[in-house]
């Protein structure tokens, strides 16, 4: 428990929901039949069973997928390397979720167990209409659906704090120092119990640090994917679209919605090349799948740096904020260890002046010590002495 004396400053700085880490998982989640299956699949490019009934889905399946970043095409292309490793999102395909959840309705419990192992949500909600697939509650109704999840979700937040917090309480009465950690659990309790979720709550730094030992499931941040018909997504209209937006703008200020449609991804998907630009071409449309995983990968506080070099360029995922020896942990844990110094160029500054050399002339190639905390799209070359004094990892 968080124990800091009374007027210790509060801690400084950005502070995030979630686990304090790189490794981070989105995962997809909604009514079944909505179209989750389908949508990993193309994600992904993974071949998960997708079919037009309840629960299809009952184990997770999980798949990583690269991170369209035309940055990364740009360094491959000056270096010609013989090895790429792009920056990969992990996505998890978490089977429907239905009223009752969080009493253990369908697989309830089960599912919602899933979703506390990812770190955001791709909220997928059906909008389109079609006979042959059925839907859970009988018709299509987006407003209901976005309801039923985020009350599943909110009710079983109160009974994962209400375990959390009895302990403490306990002790709280007996010891004063748990006085601040009362008042944050307190206040999220109350939160949740109004009908909002954790991640639009005014929280302080204090209160962050103690919910994040929780892990909570309406912390999390989420992306609202809309799915339409294919016609209806080419034109751009459908008469859920503006009551979702307001939906979102009430019940989950800040958060991104997406508008697409699976059966055009679908088509897309199997497509050859020349078919897919002919179609989007004539149709005025495009697919929505690079903005799907570069929002999600934003969503999760996520940045790429990048090492280069003839041997292999390679784009690594860090936390925003995280310090030089921590990217240099990604790599190689005594990398972190034994770091003595990075060196640095953006690359913005890559992309101008067309090369290190130059860079460096420029005075845009630059030495960090420990306190540095890296930025996104910084091309580093870290120096350690793990295994040797000066070792070098490009």
């Amino acid at each position: 428990m968080s124990r800091r004396k009374k007027g210790e400053e509060e801690p400084t700085g950005p502070v995030i929901f979630g686990r304090v880490k790189s490794h981070l998982k989105m995962g997809i989640v909604g009514m079944p039949n909505v179209g989750k299956s389908s949508l990993f699949n193309i994600m992904t490019e993974s071949d998960v069973r997708a079919e037009n009934f309840a629960f299809c889905t009952i184990d997770p399946n999980v798949a990583r997928v690269a991170v369209p970043d035309t940055r990364f095409d740009r360094l491959v292309e000056h270096y010609q390397p013989a090895s790429i490793v792009p920056a990969a999102l992990e996505v998890v395909d978490i089977a429907g979720l239905v009223q009752g959840a969080a009493d253990n309705q369908g697989l309830g419990n089960a599912f919602l167990s899933n979703i506390g192992a990812v770190d955001g949500i791709y909220h997928m909600i059906r909008a389109f209409d079609d006979m042959q697939v059925s839907h859970v509650e009988g018709d299509v109704d987006p407003i209901r659906d976005l309801d039923i999840i985020a009350n599943e979700l909110r009710l079983k937040d109160i009974e994962i704090l209400e375990s959390y917090t009895a302990p403490i309480r306990r002790v709280a009465r007996a010891d004063p120092q748990y006085k601040n950690v009362m008042e944050s659990l307190d206040k999220a309790a109350a939160h949740l119990e109004s009908g909002l979720p954790i991640r639009v709550g005014n929280w302080t730094a204090r209160d962050i640090e103690e919910l994040n030992k929780v892990y909570l499931l309406t912390a999390k941040p989420a992306i609202y994917l809309v799915n339409l018909s294919t016609y209806d997504f080419q034109r751009q209209k459908n008469k859920w679209l503006s009551k979702v937006k307001n939906w979102i703008k009430e019940n989950s200020p800040g958060s991104t919605m997406i508008p697409l449609s699976v059966s055009l991804e679908k088509y897309l998907y199997e497509a050859s090349d020349e078919e897919q630009e002919n179609y989007c071409n004539e149709n005025n449309t495009r697919s929505m799948m690079k903005k799907v995983v570069q929002t999600g990968f934003r969503k999760l506080n996520l940045i790429n740096f990048f090492t280069v070099g003839k041997d292999e360029v390679r784009s690594w995922v860090l936390r925003t904020g995280f310090t030089a020896p921590k990217a240099a942990g990604t790599i190689h844990g005594d990398f972190e260890t034994h770091f003595i110094k990075a060196e640095v160029m953006g690359y913005d500054d890559f992309a101008e002046y067309g090369d290190e050399v130059s860079c460096k002339n420029a005075g845009k190639y630059r030495m960090e010590g420990k306190n540095y905390v890296v930025q996104d799209g910084d091309i580093v070359l870290f120096k350690h002495n793990a295994g040797g004094a000066g070792k070098k990892r490009k």
